[in-house]
């Protein structure tokens, strides 16, 4: 049985999982996960890439398919309605429709460096300890082991640093920067590029992410997120915006 990412379907068990009608660890919890995501999550074997695939996604110019291996110089690409759910070495991923990326990887290690989003919506985990610097247009970001989502148009950018540490900076403004230490989505931000000086960072509400994509990207690469949901359930931040 096959759900594109805006089946009402796909929409109806995430919001059972959020209800907490499947216990943690159960049966049916697997089987929830397995009719959302394709198969039960568990930390992909070395060598492969893509966990699931849906819609309309290139890959290094090709279409891209369960097979196919994501790298350093990477792009991808995801159509309307389509969705990649991925692995970099230790880093781990989930790319929205209409989606494009370029990875980049430290030649010494293979471990991600970079991840260039030139347009869409991507979720990503990664290794502590190990600097990655993210780019939109409008801002870079440099982190190190952290749960981070982020949108990218070209006069904004939206960033979640849903764990860890990020400093954020406005591309086009040297005093428009940020460090953000978060443990559960603790401050959203918006990146301009076009206000005034010192005015391209903005506060921005929780939006478009949940626990649960976070806790099966962490699980392909054999961790879990540093946070406890207080029933296993829980999707959004601790506090209102």
């Amino acid at each position: 049985m096959k759900f594109e990412p805006d089946d009402p379907r796909r929409r109806t068990l995430i919001r059972m999982l959020a209800a907490g009608l499947f216990g943690g660890g159960s049966a049916a919890t697997n089987l929830a996960f397995a009719q959302i995501l394709g198969s039960p999550p568990s930390k992909l074997p070395p060598g492969k890439s893509v966990y699931r695939i849906s819609g309309q996604v290139e890959i290094n110019g090709k279409p891209g398919t369960l097979e196919s291996n994501i790298t350093g110089g990477s792009t991808i690409k995801t159509g309307a309605n389509s969705e990649l759910v991925y692995v970099v070495n230790q880093s781990a991923y989930i790319a929205r429709p209409q989606t494009e990326i370029v990875v980049e990887t430290a030649a010494e290690s293979g471990f991600v460096s970079g991840i260039r989003l030139l347009a869409g919506k991507l979720l990503s985990v990664f290794p502590s300890g190990r600097p990655v610097k993210l780019t939109t247009h409008v801002a870079s970001i440099g982190i190190r082991g952290t749960g981070a989502y982020m949108e990218s148009d070209p006069e904004q950018t939206y960033f979640c640093t849903c764990y860890g540490v990020a400093d954020i900076n406005a591309t086009n403004d040297a005093q428009s920067k940020e460090t953000v230490a978060a443990t559960h989505h603790d401050r959203p931000l918006y990146i301009l590029g076009n206000e005034p000086a010192g005015k391209n960072i903005r506060n921005a509400p929780f939006v478009n992410h949940t626990d649960q994509e976070l806790m099966l990207i962490e699980t392909l690469v054999g961790r879990t997120p540093p946070f406890v949901f207080p029933k296993a359930d829980y999707s959004g931040p601790r506090r209102s915006y």
